[in-house]
């Protein structure tokens, strides 16, 4: 081999680079989902898993369908009805934003950029706290 002394540790140097991300992954400890705070009637418009995966891609669609297409009702896989409303449909039973949205969100470094155009919902005050 005419360049061996050159090609050989750019071989090596070429496979130690790529395999990096395949090591990383192997040694990073594996993903846990935080513990979220789900409201007490588990009546939501799709089944839950389908909902962790698919929440944010139901939410654009919504968004289109409400504001371009002036369609206001939702129907779910299993025939149910729902209003195509952000707070009135998923904050009245997903009312404590910091404890249901903010963990999972934060946990997956997200910024869903919702509260942009919708109120954000208010916390409540923890018990115990000054009055004014």
């Amino acid at each position: 081999m005419y360049n061996a002394r050159y090609i050989i540790p750019g071989i090596i140097l070429f496979v130690v680079i790529f395999t990096v991300p395949f090591w990383i992954n192997i040694c990073t400890p594996e993903y846990s989902r935080p513990e979220l705070v789900l409201p007490a009637e588990k009546d939501c418009i799709e089944p839950v898993e389908y909902m962790r995966a698919e929440h944010m891609r139901i939410l654009n669609e919504w968004r289109d369908a409400a504001l371009r297409d002036g369609k206001r009702v939702y129907i779910a896989t299993d025939g149910r009805q729902w209003d195509i409303n952000l707070q009135n449909t998923c904050m009245s039973c997903h009312t404590d934003k910091v404890a249901f949205c903010d963990t999972c969100h934060d946990t997956n470094s997200v910024t869903p950029y919702c509260w942009d155009c919708h109120i954000e919902p208010q916390t409540a005050p923890a018990a115990g706290g000054a009055k004014q």
